[in-house]
């Protein structure tokens, strides 16, 4: 199984519960090679030879289609993709460049569409699954993050888009998170924090975990659930 981010945060939680359920998982990083590497030796600890790595940045082009090929010439087969690889930063209208725009719809939505379309053939023959790690916001839109929030409806289009395209043989779900762990780059102020908690209906921030229970019950316990979108925010979009 293919998780991409899977160095930190959600995606390595999403990797540890999928390597849990006794699957061989392949990390994919961009930048994150110490943590990845780390990962990978933990899991490989508890279990030889279950976990490795894949390296490359899935907007560049061509770069999603070479990680499918190593992929396949090393294991032979894949079983699931998990897309959760993210780059979120605010664009306020008028600062918006090319450079933002490629960065964040080629993370968000040029990766996932191409190494989705390089992984469909393998997945057909293992009757697998796409998880795609969206954003309540695709749906509702967040002020200053214009780029990303289109990029992320874009996806979850896709997600839906794909479910039609692969079926029968594969099954594509997305996840929607709200606040689960938040940017290691202080873009939110404690008070901005709090407000956005305060606004869920549980009243608390959730965890990498939250997200990485919803996809491993998406791609190994869901055998009749395809083109959905589960939000795991607390209950924030119910009154967004």
């Amino acid at each position: 199984m293919l998780v991409t981010g899977a160095a930190r945060r959600v995606g390595a939680a999403i990797a540890r519960a999928l390597h849990a359920s006794g699957a061989h998982v392949v990390l994919h990083y961009r930048s994150s090679a110490t943590q990845a590497q780390a990962l990978a030796n933990a899991l490989n600890a508890l279990r030889t030879d279950s976990a490795s790595l894949a390296a490359g940045d899935i907007a560049e082009d061509g770069e999603p289609e070479r990680i499918i090929e190593h992929l396949i010439e090393r294991h032979g087969r894949l079983d699931a993709l998990v897309n959760n690889a993210s780059t979120f930063y605010p664009t306020p209208m008028g600062s918006i460049d090319l450079a933002a725009w490629h960065d964040l719809i080629g993370s968000n939505l040029k990766g996932p569409l191409f190494l989705s379309q390089a992984a469909a053939p393998h997945l057909r023959r293992q009757l697998g699954s796409i998880v795609n790690i969206i954003d309540i916001h695709a749906e509702r839109p967040l002020k200053h993050y214009a780029t990303y929030c289109t990029a992320k409806a874009g996806l979850l289009g896709l997600t839906r888009a794909l479910a039609v395209e692969l079926s029968p043989d594969v099954r594509v779900n997305g996840i929607a998170p709200g606040p689960i762990e938040w940017p290691e780059d202080q873009q939110f102020s404690p008070d901005e924090r709090q407000a956005i908690i305060a606004h869920t209906l549980l009243k608390r921030e959730g965890r990498p975990e939250d997200i990485a229970r919803t996809a491993h019950f998406l791609v190994c316990e869901a055998p009749y659930i395809t083109g959905q979108v589960i939000a795991v925010d607390g209950g924030r979009n119910a009154h967004l």
